[in-house]
């Protein structure tokens, strides 16, 4: 049997079913070949003779009379009856009856008769139809080949609210929206042209008569055809899925939510994510407005309300205007606006219809309205952990659609996510701000007056990394017009690791004060180190990041006297020097372990630096950057220093500008020093033997130098003090002793010998003969001290020249 997906024709057509006639009597006069086939009997054998003899099983015979009797009643009839095949069998026919008057005396009955199986099949086939254009909730559309409605059905009538029949005869698209009618007819005319059947297509259906509200409808098409082949037209079948489409966007916002909102630590970044992820999905502005403590890392007030820095702002389209007032400008709401409104009471404020003269009332014209088109407003907090940290306004102008309550949810949601990772940022902005402020109470805030080198230095913290690095640099003046250069990164991130930074540096500052050598200074700070580490330990602080377990060091002390460095390297970068010529080498040193590893020896190397020479000195972040090998980072900086004679300021931004990236991902520490050379006519030595005499001759030389040198006003001081120390030297030293005078930003007066022992300053009684000497150098000079070198000791003095003419 045919399928009704093929076309199930009439089974009652003339030329399908079997006729008869019958007069009134019920004597067959009539019988066609079709009867013939079904039931078996030849005209012959059936015409003249009753029906109910020749057709009718007696037992059936009452069912037959009371159909008879129903149709002279009615004037036909129609049902179901077994008629008695030729050879014996029953067969179900379905039967329709209708009275024939030839006159007023002459009366037939002619019925139409089929096999019930198909009459049956055949009026289910009706019944689907009649379902699809009365009772099925899809909505059924059929498209004539001149792309006109030829008919709808009720579910399209309930889904635009216009009556089925006015559709008929319409062009397609005729009731949408330019933009979908022009995608409606596209679709069907490529249908209609391909034959290729479309499947769940996604397509909005906005009407021109209702065009705020958004509709989407889920479209499946498919050409009609005869048996012959010819188009039809254009069936569809639309089903309205505008709610599963708002929910599914929905939940699909939430998840590229969660994905694009917090990627950074930055309040403000954080803020944009929020705005740009609203646009244009469910608003077309959106603007998100932080209080002022927020955006510098404090917490809020508890009182709600205060200045607000609009921070994240939003619009769709090139042409559409944006909100008045850019990202970081501060915004001011009226008292009676939804967001002050919001501020004051942490309440969510939905508008979803603003009236014609919303904007002109007092206190709403424009400051915070991303333009005055604008029809439908969402004001929702930015609240974590019970603060209000700002609000988030939500504008649609460009879609029709109002908001509706569920957008407020979703904005509330967003904005609830949004609101921990701002929060979270701001905790970490607060954080950053307390170790930068302790990291920059550390570091030096000028360098130190000297005369050894000239020094340019930059401390860059990282902008990507979590946590504040523990990088340093020094510049320390000594005795003997020497100054000391330190670089040194501690291990890890954090409070601790900027704190332990302070703790390194106060400790390099107290042993350069002992003048010590740089491999001794390092063999000392690696002891604290290990002390540092075993206290953590004790104490229980073991998070990843905040336990010391290291840190490198490098030390360089220069002599402009002698033009000499001395360099040692716990695991530190070693320097670049740049020779007066414009030659860029490394300066080759024994690399030693870095500080904390306990007991491992460091070796110094003392170099010459001609006058000029460049020495750079710089933590492993200038050029271990994630996107720089380490190779170019090297080649790079010695292009960066080829120029020696340049102003050191500049040099020092050349390196930054071609190494160091705008956001770095490790903290950069970076000091280039300048050598200078005393002029030799600012220097004199003399070597002294140990005899009784030679304090006497060191009153000599010191007075003859000091009238050469102009400073006769410090003839007698500088003549005490000397005497004093070679006398020391001379009681409690052996071999010969060297007296040397500089002459720079201070009177120096030094005397050495090859002892070790360290003279110390005591209270003499009034019986004692001597031990004031010492004491009265110390009351004559601005500093004094010892330094120790691996041939013996150098007491040294100073005395300041201000005010005295060179």
């Amino acid at each position: 049997m045919t399928e009704f997906s093929e076309g199930q024709d009439d089974p009652f057509t003339p030329h399908l079913a079997a006729l008869a006639v019958l007069d009134d009597r019920g004597v067959v006069v009539g019988w066609n070949r079709r009867a013939q086939e079904l039931l078996g009997h030849p005209d012959t054998a059936v015409i003249g003779r009753p029906a109910s003899e020749v057709l009718v099983d007696p037992r059936d015979l009452t069912a037959a009379k009371e159909a008879a009797a129903s149709c002279r009643r009615a004037g036909g009839w129609f049902g179901v009856l077994k008629a008695r095949h030729r050879d014996g069998r029953l067969v179900e026919m379905g039967v329709r009856a209708h009275a024939l008057s030839r006159d007023a005396r002459i009366r037939e009955w002619f019925l139409v008769g089929a096999l019930a199986v198909d009459v049956l099949e055949w009026q289910r086939d009706l019944a689907v139809l009649d379902g699809l254009y009365r009772r099925c909730p899809i909505g059924l559309v059929v498209h004539g080949p001149d792309l006109r409605l030829l008919r709808v059905n009720r579910a399209i009538e309930r889904f635009t609210g216009v009556p089925a029949a006015d559709f008929r005869g319409l062009p397609t698209g005729q009731m949408l929206l330019p933009d979908d009618a022009r995608k409606a007819v596209d679709r069907v005319r490529r249908v209609m042209e391909t034959g290729r059947p479309l499947v769940y297509s996604e397509q909005f259906a906005r009407l021109e008569q209702d065009p705020a509200r958004e509709r989407v409808a889920l479209v499946s098409s498919f050409r009609m055809e005869d048996p012959s082949g010819r188009v039809l037209g254009v069936a569809e079948m639309i089903e309205d899925i505008t709610e599963r489409h708002r929910a599914q966007s929905r939940l699909a916002l939430l998840d590229q939510a969660g994905s694009r909102i917090g990627t950074t630590l930055d309040v403000a970044e954080t803020a944009r994510e929020l705005a740009e992820v609203m646009v244009p999905h469910l608003a077309d502005h959106a603007s998100v407005d932080l209080l002022q403590p927020v955006t510098r890392g404090e917490e809020p007030a508890q009182a709600l309300g205060g200045a607000v820095v609009r921070v994240g702002a939003r619009s769709v389209g090139a042409q559409q205007a944006g909100p008045p007032h850019p990202a970081g400008e501060p915004v001011e709401f009226g008292p009676d606006t939804p967001q002050a409104r919001c501020l004051a009471d942490g309440r969510p404020v939905l508008e979803p219809v603003l009236p014609p003269d919303w904007f002109s009332m007092e206190g709403r014209q424009g400051a915070h309205a991303p333009d005055l088109s604008a029809h439908s407003l969402i004001v929702v907090p930015v609240a974590a952990r019970g603060l209000v940290l700002g609000v988030m306004s939500l504008w649609r102008s460009r879609r029709p659609d109002p908001f509706e309550a569920d957008d407020l949810t979703l904005a509330q949601e967003l904005a609830s996510r949004a609101a921990v990772a701002i929060d979270n940022a701001r905790r970490f902005t607060q954080q950053q701000q307390t170790a930068f402020t302790l990291q920059s109470s550390l570091l030096p805030r000028a360098v130190p007056d000297q005369s050894a080198v000239e020094v340019a230095m930059r401390y860059l913290p990282a902008s990507a990394a979590p946590g504040l690095g523990g990088d340093w640099f020094d510049v320390i003046p000594l005795s003997g017009a020497r100054v000391a250069l330190v670089v040194g990164d501690v291990v890890g991130r954090g409070l601790h690791a900027a704190a332990t930074m302070g703790r390194l540096r106060t400790a390099v500052h107290t042993l350069a004060s002992l003048d010590l050598e740089p491999d001794e200074v390092l063999s000392r700070l690696d002891d604290l180190v290990d002390l540092l580490a075993a206290e953590q330990e004790a104490a229980g602080e073991r998070p990843v990041g905040e336990q010391v377990v290291g840190a490198t060091c490098l030390y360089a002390v220069y002599d402009p006297v002698s033009g000499r460095c001395s360099v040692a390297r716990a695991g530190h970068p070693p320097p670049v020097v740049t020779a007066p010529d414009g030659q860029v080498a490394l300066l080759d040193l024994p690399a030693g372990p870095p500080l904390g590893l306990g007991g491992l020896p460091f070796e110094a190397r003392e170099v010459e630096l001609a006058e000029g020479s460049l020495l750079c000195l710089y933590t492993n972040g200038l050029i271990g950057e994630r996107h720089i090998d380490a190779d170019l980072g090297l080649s790079r900086l010695y292009a960066a220093l080829t120029r020696p004679a340049t102003a050191l300021e500049r040099t020092c931004q050349a390196v930054v500008d071609s190494l160091v990236s705008a956001r770095p991902t490790d903290d950069v520490a970076l000091l280039i020093a300048r050598t200078r050379v005393l002029p030799p006519a600012g220097v004199a030595s003399w070597n002294l033997p140990l005899e009784p005499a030679s304090a006497a001759r060191a009153r000599e030389l010191t007075s003859a130098k000091l009238s050469e040198w102009g400073l006769e006003h410090l003839a007698f001081t500088t003549e005490l003090i000397a005497s004093e120390l070679v006398t020391n030297a001379y009681r409690y030293a052996s071999g010969p002793a060297t007296l040397r005078l500089i002459r720079e930003r201070s009177l120096v007066c030094e005397v050495s010998d090859t002892s070790h022992t360290s003279p110390h300053l005591r209270r003499a009684r009034t019986t004692d003969e001597g031990g004031r000497g010492l004491f009265l150098v110390a009351q004559m000079t601005e500093r004094w001290g010892t330094r120790y070198t691996r041939e013996g000791k150098t007491v040294w003095t100073e005395q300041s020249l201000a005010g005295t003419l060179a």
